[in-house]
């Protein structure tokens, strides 16, 4: 017997969304900063 499954508020998944994105944007951000200092150090 499948249970229903009630959809998550729309602004829930937004936000979800939004972090997971922020997230990866800043984890790319300084993995490339750390790049750039290792290769390229001043």
């Amino acid at each position: 017997m499948p249970r229903e499954q009630n959809p998550r508020p729309l602004a829930k998944r937004l936000m979800w969304f939004a972090a997971l994105w922020l997230g990866g944007v800043g984890t790319v951000t300084l993995i490339s900063f750390g790049l750039r200092l290792w290769i390229a150090p001043k």
